[in-house]
This record gives structure tokens, C-alpha cells and sequence, in this order.
């Protein structure tokens, strides 16, 4: 083929500015315009409860609206809505029109839950309407959007009694096959989240059908301890939950464990509330943490004798469940949906602490610990 019948110069490349490339190719940025996709409220919701990670909120309030709409409410300082001496325009803009947006820099007091992280800007962009409602200073302020073009300058509209940020979004029907989200899908991240951070206060509310509105308010100040305690039929009454700082990987290492009356494994790792279904360091450290732990155990009771292998995963996995959440100033991530922790020294350090803790459990009750222990070595190996 000849250069003259296929030409190419800088006049056939395309330049999509602002937010026109995410309306463009969405599943770029968001995975998917089927139901997938419209976990935008995630997008929405990350601004608002790292608000209250932050001490600036104590409330989010994440709501279903009849009109197919979804608003989440924080009840934080309210974003600024009028140009600063040092900036182009105000935050609340600059997050509705930039994409990776956020407050920066990202630490272990910041949330990375959802996949794709992009911001306000994308949620703002696949909307066919969106609107931003700042309390901020006793007065009262609201932005308008169409598929991601402000439809006015902030407009002031009265006083305001308390703060906070509202944004209500209703998903563009030009781009995703449906608008019907799932409360139990939602509902299940929120209360997972809460979890993990026992500073969130989350109400989630639906009220698309009149007849049959439903709540449900997400808060454990207990965390990963509240979650333990919901598991069925423990072999032991109290979940073994510790927590620590480790300065070697720059955060903190969470960790919830008991063994139940169950065959199956149950181990659910995170990074910075970002579950990593990939696992990856943190996971590969608690494994070989659990292990050393048991096995010294084992052996010092003589249930393992010197020249007896040491309990194979698969024994030490029968009817365990576990959490593991790390937190970490710089967390890394891979895999093409970055749903594995790649940091090398979280491995040693994850792996220190729960042999630490578990070795100190096993010793303090003996009785317990003989219970799980004859379990395991009943389990066959393979």
C-alpha cells in the first residue's frame, strides 16, 4: 500500500478535550456500561467518606432517589465554590471537570475501594444530569451539569444553617444499557467498607418505591472485630484481632482470624480498603505468619513430633476465615484491574505480626488452642 493512499500526518489526530474522551469510550474508565458500570456512586461516595477519614465529616448519606437519581451527602466543611488567590478555578469545579481529582497526597487515611479511581470528573461526565449542592460558610450554592457541561456559574441560592457537600447524579441512558442499580450490591461495598474503617458512618437509603422504602446505617466501631463476630459456629468463642503500626512499610496492619465448624477457607484481603481479590504481599505474609505460629506450637506440644511434617496449607486452612487489611502511605498495585498488592516489605512485616500475635493467643489459652490444633491435624493432608 502506497504512502499516498493511506496517508498519515498531524492532520488526522484527534485531540478530545475535557470530558469528552470518558463519554467517548466509558468502559476505559469505568469497566463496563452494563450494570458493572454504574458503580459510579463508589466514585461518588470515595469523596465524601474520606471526609470523615479525614475528621472534616462524621456522615454520609448515600441515597436512591425516586426519579432514578442517586445523592450522596456528606456533612463535611462543604467544597469550596469561589475562586482562591492561587487557584484557576474552585475545587468543587476543578473535581467535576478533572479527571483523577482528589485530594493529594494519597495515604493510609484515604480510600482506594473502588477499581478505577477516577473521580468526580467521570461520574460528572456519564451523567446525563448531575448537581452539586455546597453549604459552606452560611450560604448556600448550586452547580448544574449535562453530560459533563456546566449548565451555569455556581449560583448562590440562600443562607445555609449547617455545611456539606451533595452531589446527585442520574447516569446517562445514551451511554449505559441500564439505570437500575442493585441496593444489595451496594449495600454489601458500604458495609464492607465500614468494616474496615470503624470512623465511617454510612446510611444507605432506597427510596424508588414508595410503598416499601428501606435504610440501612452502616457503623462498627468495633471493625474488623464486629466483622469476626458475625461468622457462624466459631471453634472458639473470641476472633484473635490485633492491630499495629509497622514503620518499615510506612502504615498498618489489621488482621481478624478465627476457625469455624466449616470445611471451606475464607480469607478476604485489602489494601487500603481496596479488596485485592489477586491477594499479593500482604496475603502471601499472613499465610507464612499463621503457619510458623502453629507449627512451633504444634510441635512444642508435641503434636507434631521431630521428624512429623509441618500442617500443610490445607490443613491450616479448614474452617478458617481471616481478614487482612493494610493500610499504606504508598501502596502499589497490579494486575489489569489492580487487585494485587505488590509491596515487598509489607510481606516480612504482615508475616512478623500475626505470628507474633497468634504465638501469644496460643499460649494464653492453652485450652482453645489444643481445640483448634486437633482439629487441624485431623484434616487430611494433601
Amino acid at each position: 500500500m502506497s504512502e499516498d493512499s493511506n496517508p498519515y500526518d498531524a492532520s488526522v489526530i484527534v485531540v478530545l478535550e475535557g470530558l469528552e474522551a470518558i463519554r467517548r469510550r466509558p468502559g476505559m474508565y469505568v469497566g463496563s456500561v452494563g450494570e458493572r458500570g454504574l458503580h459510579l456512586v463508589f466514585e461518588a461516595a470515595e469523596r465524601a467518606l474520606d471526609e470523615i477519614l479525614g475528621g472534616s465529616a462524621s456522615r454520609v448519606e448515600i441515597t436512591l432517589t425516586a426519579d432514578g437519581g442517586v445523592r450522596v451527602a456528606d456533612n463535611g466543611a462543604g467544597l469550596p465554590v469561589q475562586h482562591a488567590g492561587h487557584s484557576e478555578r474552585p475545587e468543587l469545579e476543578t473535581r467535576l471537570s478533572v479527571l483523577y481529582c482528589g485530594a493529594q497526597p494519597y495515604n493510609r487515611r484515604s480510600l482506594s475501594a473502588s477499581n478505577f479511581g477516577v473521580g468526580l470528573a467521570a461520574v460528572n461526565a456519564l451523567s446525563g444530569r448531575l448537581t452539586a449542592e455546597v453549604r459552606r460558610d452560611g450560604a448556600r450554592w448550586v452547580l448544574e451539569y449535562e453530560r459533563g457541561e456546566a449548565v451555569a456559574t455556581p449560583a448562590h441560592t440562600g443562607p445555609a444553617d449547617r455545611s456539606g457537600t451533595a452531589i446527585t447524579f442520574w447516569p446517562d441512558a445514551e451511554i449505559f444499557e441500564t439505570l437500575e442499580f442493585s441496593f444489595d450490591t451496594l449495600a454489601e461495598h458500604f458495609r464492607e467498607l465500614a468494616f474496615l474503617n470503624r470512623e465511617l458512618d454510612i446510611v444507605l437509603t432506597d427510596e424508588r418505591d414508595p410503598a416499601a422504602p428501606r435504610a440501612i446505617r452502616f457503623r462498627f466501631p468495633g471493625g474488623l472485630r464486629d466483622h469476626a463476630a458475625e461468622q457462624n459456629a466459631p471453634l472458639h468463642p473470641d476472633a484473635i484481632v490485633f492491630e499495629c503500626d509497622c514503620c518499615k512499610i510506612e502504615g498498618t496492619v489489621e488482621v481478624a482470624l478465627r476457625w469455624c465448624d466449616s470445611p471451606e477457607e475464607r480469607i478476604a484481603s485489602y489494601a487500603n480498603s481496596r479488596r485485592t481479590n489477586g491477594g499479593g504481599t500482604h496475603e502471601l505474609g499472613f499465610r507464612e505468619g499463621l503457619a510458623t505460629a502453629v507449627n512451633a506450637y504444634a510441635r512444642e506440644q508435641q503434636l507434631l513430633t521431630p521428624s512429623d511434617p509441618d500442617f500443610t496449607p490445607t490443613q491450616l486452612g479448614a474452617g478458617l476465615t481471616a481478614v487482612v487489611s493494610v493500610k499504606l502511605d504508598r501502596p502499589e498495585f497490579e494486575g489489569a484491574v489492580r487487585d494485587r498488592l505488590s509491596n515487598e516489605p509489607v510481606r516480612a512485616c504482615v508475616a512478623e505480626a500475626v505470628r507474633e500475635h497468634l504465638a501469644a493467643w496460643l499460649q494464653a489459652d492453652p485450652a482453645q488452642a489444643m481445640t483448634v490444633l486437633a482439629r487441624i491435624s485431623m484434616i487430611t493432608r494433601h
